[in-house]
């Protein structure tokens, strides 16, 4: 097939998304439908484009001295496209119910539907300049959908987020420019596609630059502080953005920075990936800690995904192949744990109109299958066996062990301790919801109340299943994943 046709679920979306805002529909139900429509047509491609194009990259358009905007398909946009794809139009579902009573939904549906597209952009990217332009679209795009319920609180989140991630934007605009001019055009190639002839301390400079500016959106220390607060937003919002498509855009964009634009030949043994392990290793622990203390649901799930985007970052800064296969499939495994956390939290929210983890007490017994799901989420994320944490924390662990040093053996016994002190914060609101203290059931007397409609569960459900079921048989996946990180797709 042509290669040209892997610009079609990039822009799809994105068009489909901006002929919603002069869209008028006098119904609720033909606007879902169009943007059901939209999105599965989407996925669709992306899965067609999946199994039928080559890695041929296909330029679009040249500026100058190799600065252009190219596309590519290789393993690593699979993996990261793949997994966008699947769980958009899931989410899509959710937020058709939990948007139902607000307003201007034509405003919030043709911006989350432009983000898919723009976040395949990031996945199908062939060089920097492509990745950083649509890295900084994908910031444009979601401020309005941070800031969508235009209080207080949400004004301020949406500027604290823009300010955030358009201060990492100029951070990561250094690395841009210094890989391109002394990097084959910054082409992503597997293992590093720097030239010869630049200096070496000035362009360690320039990665620390791109690990921190792109960081943002991954949350590192102490980049950290806008995901907590982006919470306000809607739940359908920091669940698929704030849990998936956002801060893993950061994550992929460090994956191609670190191991296909700088190399890891390059990198390793430098004070510059020694600062930007350690920096990984304190936030993952930092992050656990703050998420213990957190009373707000949303945002202690915040702190958490800050933590476990360090686990990401922790597996990448080891600069080996087993922690480039361990840091993609906790990246995987992650979005599908957190976006069913999330879900679960904005069911809650949504059936009680209540947001702090000390009204679960009890709420258990009336919304059994949202928190039996919870339940198991929880499970996966502390890493029980038989679940998909599970397989990829033990993959980050054996990589740090494996490469041993005290920045690898730093980061075993970090993760362990967040395992710790994950299994209290995320467990202790199922033991709350369901085992509340003899007098303490705040939902005794509400007969009413009960678990959210289908359209929220179905989506819960779902991730739910894929995350037992891969669980019980990740072999195919990691198989998939290993060939990435060895550099065979």
């Amino acid at each position: 097939m042509n290669p040209i046709l892997l610009l079609v679920p990039i822009f799809i979306p994105i068009i489909g998304g901006f002929l919603l805002i002069p869209l008028k529909f006098k119904e609720n139900r033909i606007r879902n439908l169009y943007s059901e429509a939209v999105v599965c047509l989407t996925s669709i491609l992306v899965w067609v484009a999946m199994f039928t194009i080559s890695r041929e990259p296909v330029e679009v358009y040249s500026f100058t001295q190799g600065f252009s905007i190219d596309f590519r398909l290789d393993g690593a946009a699979r993996l990261f496209a793949g997994m966008v794809s699947v769980m958009w139009p899931l989410v899509m579902l959710y937020a058709f119910d939990y948007m139902k009573k607000t307003t201007r939904k034509n405003m919030f549906f043709a911006f989350y539907i432009m983000t898919y597209g723009i976040t395949l952009g990031v996945a199908f990217s062939s060089n920097m300049t492509t990745m950083y332009t649509f890295f900084e679209m994908l910031t444009l795009v979601t401020i309005p959908l941070v800031s969508y319920y235009e209080s207080r609180e949400s004004r301020y989140a949406g500027r604290k987020y823009a300010a955030f991630c358009i201060g990492g934007a100029s951070l990561g605009f250094f690395a841009v420019v210094m890989t391109t001019l002394y990097g084959q055009a910054g082409n992503f190639i597997y293992g590093g596609c720097l030239n010869d002839g630049f200096d070496p301390e000035m362009m360690q400079l320039a990665f620390l630059f791109g690990f921190f500016g792109f960081g943002v959106k991954a949350a590192v220390f102490p980049l950290h502080d806008w995901l907590p607060t982006a919470s306000v937003a809607p739940t359908p919002v920091t669940a698929l953005l704030h849990a998936v498509a956002v801060v893993n855009s950061g994550v992929f964009a460090i994956v191609r920075l670190t191991y296909y634009t700088f190399g890891t030949d390059f990198l390793k043994d430098t004070p510059a990936r020694d600062l930007a392990l350690y920096v990984s290793v304190f936030s993952l622990v930092f992050a656990a800690w703050m998420a213990l203390g957190e009373g707000h649901f949303k945002r202690r799930l915040a702190y958490s995904t800050v933590s476990n985007l360090s686990y990401m970052l922790y597996g990448l800064m080891l600069m080996t192949p087993a922690g480039l296969c361990a840091a993609l499939l906790h990246m995987l495994f992650h979005g599908i744990i957190k976006m069913s956390l999330f879900l679960c939290a904005g069911a809650f929210m949504h059936v009680t109109g209540k947001s702090f983890v000390s009204d679960t007490v009890g709420v258990g017994k009336k919304m059994p299958v949202t928190f039996a799901f919870y339940t198991l989420g929880g499970l996966s994320l502390t890493g029980i066996p038989l679940f998909c944490g599970f397989v990829s924390k033990w993959k980050l662990l054996q990589a740090g062990i494996a490469e041993g040093g005290p920045g690898g053996l730093a980061g075993v016994f970090a993760l362990l301790l967040s395992a710790l002190l994950c299994a209290i914060y995320t467990l202790g609101i199922s033991m709350r919801a369901f085992f509340p203290p003899k007098g303490e059931d705040l939902y005794e007397k509400d007969p009413g109340r009960k678990d959210a409609n289908m359209l929220m569960l179905i989506p819960i459900i779902v991730f739910g299943i894929i995350n037992i079921a891969v669980g019980i048989y990740p072999a195919p996946i990691v198989a998939f994943v290993e060939k990435i990180a060895a550099g065979l797709l």
